[in-house]
């Protein structure tokens, strides 16, 4: 645990008990108004935050400058980059409906389900069978996955899903697609191992 830091910042934005995307949503219409270089604080308590904050920046072409984790708050501070060094966001193209992802299994068509939510979320509700590598640790984990099969990715709402298929497909892995909305309005058989 670190110890409490000030940091000289140019705005500060609260985020504590939101869940991704609103995170990012706030943090994207909090920098459109700020000048190139100047840095926000983003203040959260969702763990998931850290890994979207850092895909969104590397998305974006913001830089990310890191966290400090302060009394159970994420301190995520970023600067806005100059017009020259900002990238279009892009989305991932391919795309699957929920119900195109129920279709597969009720097929038991041979696919790859991976839910890249935090573990406590996986805990509390997943579709059976998917395979849990959080977004902050896919990239070193992307060796357990199969390049060659074709990979469903999960998350609450479809961000992180959104980052963690543009992840993959930058190093390698052809068949991905991003699973939207995801568990938030997931309608399919879902298996727990905590709670009801």
């Amino acid at each position: 645990m670190s110890a409490p830091t000030e940091l000289e910042v140019n705005r500060r934005l609260d985020c504590k008990g939101l869940s991704c995307p609103l995170p990012i949503v706030r943090t994207k219409k909090a920098m459109d108004e700020m000048d190139p270089g100047q840095v926000i604080e983003v203040q959260a308590t969702d763990r998931g935050s850290v890994a979207d904050i850092q895909g969104w920046a590397k998305n974006t072409g913001h830089h990310y400058l890191g966290t400090i984790e302060e009394d159970q708050v994420l301190k995520h501070y970023l600067r806005k980059s100059r017009p020259d060094e900002v990238k279009e966001e892009q989305k991932y193209p391919y795309i699957a409906s929920n119900e195109d992802l129920r279709a597969r299994i009720t097929g038991q068509d041979a696919i790859t389900i991976l839910d890249v939510r935090e573990p406590a979320e996986y805990a509390f509700g997943r579709i059976p069978g998917a395979r849990s590598i959080p977004l902050g640790e896919l990239e070193q984990r992307a060796g357990e996955l199969n390049p060659d099969e074709e990979i469903y990715v999960v998350c609450r709402t479809g961000s992180r899903s959104d980052l963690a298929c543009r992840l993959l497909a930058d190093i390698g892995f052809k068949q991905v697609k991003n699973v939207t909305p995801g568990m938030s309005d997931w309608e399919g058989p879902v298996e727990r191992a905590l709670g009801k």
